[in-house]
């Protein structure tokens, strides 16, 4: 068995090609970049503009089963399939997200992909990359500023406080801040009341980065940001207290898409970075708006379960992007035999906790066969949506034939047009060229693709929606805090948004211990909230946290400066 170098020792041998010259791959010229040294750059949204009359690309949506703690590899899929369609000859290109310093440091680790199919430069875009978290935290935390100085200074619009949903937010997983009382120690420093922290990836403000077209756009929809009501019930925004200008100046640079390259020298676009169980979990509409008129192929990746951030992209995101033609054209359900042997019961994998290489490889065909049920689930939901899907199977060098055979026969019996294996995190491109085949003859084939509830449709007719078709629930059960909620979302004239279901994304179920394919189980909706700027209604599903916390052997323990200011353990 060839040993495969760390993440961090594969990125730090690539030799780079200035980002100049990957941006000139996809026809893009040195005037239309804002250069952040060497390897890395934004692109100017003038582009868009002038690429408009251009064709537009396939477009591929890669999301994954219900993963472990640790990740099916969905990052990796997306990265090598990009290069693998590449290596076949296709003009490809990827779009995903930034990553958040929350798991950075937290559970996972890193987030640009693994082995040979990595995006880079690896320690920058794992850090501070070029500031876009930085800019919605601070815009984010102004207009919790303006909101209780506004409440100091006389309460000129009336607001509830006790209406107030706008929170506090930071980059850093830290659960001590997801409750906490301010305005505390005299009259000067404010009122006091109960409040808490989101991590900065669950901030309205940066759903609104991923969903806007424009400048234009970005500054109506932080405009109509709802931080509250008056005490007449009437929404409270950020216009009404006179802070979207100022947020959209601080976003200014940071709307623009981020460019940098795959190993393999191809163009990436890296831009916004929302969680798929807090937030809307896709990448920005303005990269994939400029990544369809100068590539062939786009390929996207959407977060955790195809229940959590595929749902979203074909609710959320494709509506945003309908005006410019962008509908997917295939789906990839990336998978592996470690985790559907997980969801037959094989082994248990917690958070924050590794596991052991002997456990997961052991072979358990009751095990797996059981925990297929999970993949047949997704590959039902993404049929529904009536576009064609591709299987991937990513190896692990302990696979079985025997077990990827059997993967694969669940997976086309489900319904699946292609299923392939894939080794591109130990070959990079050249172990994902079956799949680019498939994923190509997928693109070539009818899609009728619709969405699941129409937004005329009440609150409740869209979450039942969700919640019985998507998830396999029996039914949605109501606090009286989620019926409040939604009577005054409905009469605020809120209720024809889609749907941003907050829900954990280590099961179908609100509950993370539910694995498989659960039947008889009803879905709690705890809360409701609005997302109004960014387009979208925000349930609560069940005992779902807006701040992460870190685990008991943090990934940042890892990490550290060697000798000469040499970055050591980032995964």
């Amino acid at each position: 068995m060839v040993k495969v170098p760390s993440d961090l020792e594969i990125a730090q041998a690539a030799k780079l090609q200035p980002v100049v010259d990957i941006a000139k791959k996809i026809g893009l010229e040195e005037d239309d970049l804002e250069l952040y040294g060497k390897y890395k750059a934004k692109v100017h949204l003038d582009v868009i503009d002038r690429l408009k009359d251009k064709p537009t690309a396939k477009y591929i949506d890669v999301t994954a089963i219900t993963p472990t703690p640790l990740g099916e590899g969905k990052t990796v899929t997306s990265i090598g399939l990009t290069e693998s369609l590449n290596k076949i000859g296709k003009n490809a290109m990827i779009c995903i997200r930034e990553p958040s310093m929350g798991p950075v440091f937290g559970i996972k680790g890193g987030a640009a992909g693994g082995g040979y199919s990595q995006v880079v430069p690896m320690e920058d875009l794992n850090l501070h990359f070029t500031g876009d978290i930085h800019a919605v935290g601070a815009a984010n935390n102004l207009l919790a500023a303006y909101v209780d100085t506004s409440i100091l200074l006389r309460n000129p619009l009336d607001i509830d406080l006790l209406s107030i949903s706008w929170r506090r937010v930071m980059d850093i997983s830290d659960r001590a801040l997801r409750e906490i009382v301010i305005g505390l120690g005299g009259r000067q420093n404010g009122y006091p009341r109960q409040t808490g922290f989101d991590i900065t990836v669950a901030s309205e403000v940066m759903a609104i980065l991923a969903l806007a077209d424009g400048l234009d756009d970005l500054r109506a929809r932080l405009g109509r940001i709802v931080i509250g009501y008056n005490r007449d019930s009437k929404p409270v925004t950020a216009e009404d207290l006179k802070c979207a200008g100022a947020m959209a100046v601080l976003l200014k640079d940071a709307i623009q898409p981020n460019i940098i390259q795959t190993l393999e020298g191809n163009p990436c676009f890296m831009h916004a970075g929302p969680f798929a169980n807090i937030a809307q979990g896709n990448s920005s509409v303005v990269a994939d708006i400029i990544a369809t008129k100068v590539a062939d192929y786009v390929v996207t990746e959407s977060g955790f379960g195809a229940d959590c951030g595929a749902e979203k992209m074909m609710h959320i995101k494709v509506r945003a992007m309908e005006k410019f033609g962008i509908r997917p054209d295939c789906v990839v359900i990336t998978t592996t035999v470690r985790a559907l042997k997980m969801h037959g019961g094989a082994f248990e994998a917690r958070p924050g906790r590794p596991i052991p290489e002997e456990v997961q490889a052991k072979e358990n065909y009751p095990a797996l066969e059981e925990g297929c049920q999970n993949l047949v689930k997704h590959i039902e939901n993404m049929k529904q949506f009536g576009v064609p899907v591709v299987v991937t199977i990513n190896r692990r060098t302990s696979d079985k034939d025997k077990e990827v055979t059997a993967v694969h026969d669940f997976a086309v019996k489900a319904g699946a047009d292609f299923c392939e294996p894939i080794e591109v995190w130990a070959k990079g491109g050249e172990g994902g060229r079956e799949a680019a085949e498939a994923v190509v003859k997928a693109c070539e084939m009818k899609s009728d693709f619709h969405y699941l509830y129409d937004l005329e449709d009440s609150i409740k007719e869209k979450i039942e929606t969700i919640a019985t078709k998507i998830y396999g629930a029996d039914g949605v059960d109501y606090t009286p805090v989620a019926d409040a909620a939604i009577k005054r979302l409905t009469d605020a004239g809120f209720g024809d948004l889609p749907l941003c279901m907050a829900k954990t994304h280590l099961s179908l179920t609100h509950d993370p211990n539910l694995k498989g394919r659960p039947t008889g189980w009803r879905l709690p909706i705890r809360d409701v909230s609005p997302s109004v700027g960014a387009g979208f209604i925000f349930p609560l599903c069940g005992d779902m946290r807006t701040m992460p916390g870190l685990p008991s052997e943090p990934a940042g323990n890892r990490v550290d400066l060697a000798e000469g200011g040499r970055i050591v353990g980032l995964f």
